[in-house]
């Protein structure tokens, strides 16, 4: 049974567990502020480009969301997320739990764009109900999609129009950017969002985000919120010396790169098959719609999500590639979805 069903079903590169391996016995400072994690930082900095930037290494990214989100916000203020956005949808309330509502705005693509904040902004008018106040986008969305450059320089312009903060979630950053049809590096992020995040959990790690703060009056007291969510890890040795194994040089983004190469291998073959996608996803997840017949043959084999149903004989569901997908499996998928295809055939002639 091969699993299609995330892109963190694996454990961590090997040249990481080498590094956490090689360093098991030195005794380090805690929560952080060893020094593979301060030159992890440092490196992290330099990707970047910029200098005047704060960044901090939390375990998930649930954790990161809620830590975050829960320290740029008053009491009163609110989210603006996507009804498919992770906080609404995935993280059990966990914003809610902080004291801020999440406000849904209905897409159809994953995206937000600056009408939708819009009518957020225009449907909470006074100190009756809760105050809109930070814009939560991912990249990729929950259902694939990107954002490109123009995109989001709109949504940033309109954010900073409006006094609003603009958030992104990056657990899967690295597949976006790689997407061949990205054209947004890490440094135009640090230029158009207030706060990210470079997800390693689903890209090579064992756990770990990196959290991006580029807004100045976001920055104060942060390590204290983190404290108090349970996000300060004792052993943050073990965060920091993932991070400098991922971007010591570009292994960060070749494993992205190959999440991506067999997510377009399955796509092109699935596509040739003849069959329709939910959503248009240049990265690393896939929603294709199939026959609920042959989803039960290729559940023989491979474990993925029925994402929902489309009509009484077919769904949708999400394919997940990762950086350690092996592409004799997505093979061995696309000739066993061409067999049940060709027995499905004869059975209706």
């Amino acid at each position: 049974m091969y699993s299609f069903k995330n892109d963190y079903s694996e454990g961590a590169h090997p040249r990481i567990l080498n590094s956490l391996m090689e360093s098991n016995f030195e005794q380090v400072e805690g929560y952080g502020e060893d020094g593979y994690t301060q030159q992890a930082v440092e490196l992290l900095k330099q990707r970047i480009g910029r200098n005047d930037i704060d960044i901090h290494l939390l375990s998930g990214g649930t954790q990161t969301n809620l830590t975050a989100i829960s320290a740029f916000l008053r009491p009163h203020e609110a989210v603006i997320s996507a009804n498919t956005g992770h906080i609404l949808v995935h993280e059990t309330g966990a914003i809610e739990a902080t004291g801020h509502k999440v406000i849904s705005i209905e897409v159809t693509n994953g995206k937000l764009n600056d009408s939708h904040i819009k009518a957020a902004l225009d449907s909470h008018t006074d100190e009756h109900m809760v105050k809109p106040k930070l814009v939560y986008i991912s990249n990729p969305t929950e259902i694939g999609s990107i954002y490109n450059k123009a995109e989001l320089e709109q949504i940033s312009r309109f954010c900073k129009e409006n006094n609003l903060y603009l958030f992104m979630d990056g657990a899967r950053l690295g597949s976006a950017l790689c997407s061949e049809e990205s054209n947004l590096d890490l440094s135009d992020l640090a230029t158009l969002v207030d706060a990210f995040y470079i997800g390693g959990t689903k890209n090579g790690a064992l756990m770990g985000e990196a959290l991006v703060i580029c807004r100045d009056s976001l920055k104060e007291d942060f390590r204290f919120y983190m404290k108090q969510k349970g996000a300060l890890l004792a052993k943050g040795r073990l965060l920091g010396i993932q991070f400098l194994e991922l971007f010591r040089d570009n292994l960060y983004f070749d494993l992205a790169k190959h999440a991506n190469k067999m997510a377009a291998l399955l796509r092109a073959e699935i596509g040739k098959a003849g069959f329709k996608f939910l959503v248009y996803s240049p990265s690393n997840q896939l929603f294709p719609i199939f026959p609920d017949s042959l989803i039960t043959e290729l559940h023989k084999n491979y474990s993925f999500y029925v994402w929902s149903k489309v009509d009484a004989d077919h769904s949708a569901v999400r394919l997940v590639t990762s950086w350690s997908t092996k592409e004799d499996q997505v093979l061995a998928f696309i000739e066993d979805m061409k067999n049940a295809l060709k027995q499905r055939h004869k059975w209706l002639h």
